[in-house]
């Protein structure tokens, strides 16, 4: 690899800012963070807000609604059922 042209990977904490879900994991992206936060551990790293995550996205909370008015998903899961 060559030096000096990669960016910074460095730890960074996510915020999800509809559930307040935090995640502290290594990015590129904290260089272009303007705020910090003080984690458990008791250090100062880099903030990103994010708008969905895990914590509030509809499929994985499990209030994913199927809109179905023609009965498309009930004849494949018939056709491919085994």
């Amino acid at each position: 690899m060559k030096a000096e042209i990669h960016p910074d990977y460095r730890p960074v904490v996510f915020q999800d800012v509809t559930s307040d879900f935090k995640i502290l994991t290594r990015s590129t992206l904290a260089s272009s963070a303007k705020e910090t936060i003080k984690w458990e551990d008791g250090n100062e790293y880099p903030l990103v807000k994010i708008e969905v995550s895990s914590a509030s996205h509809p499929f994985y909370t499990g209030q994913n609604k199927i809109m179905d008015t023609s009965g498309r998903v009930d004849k494949f899961r018939k056709r491919y059922a085994k």
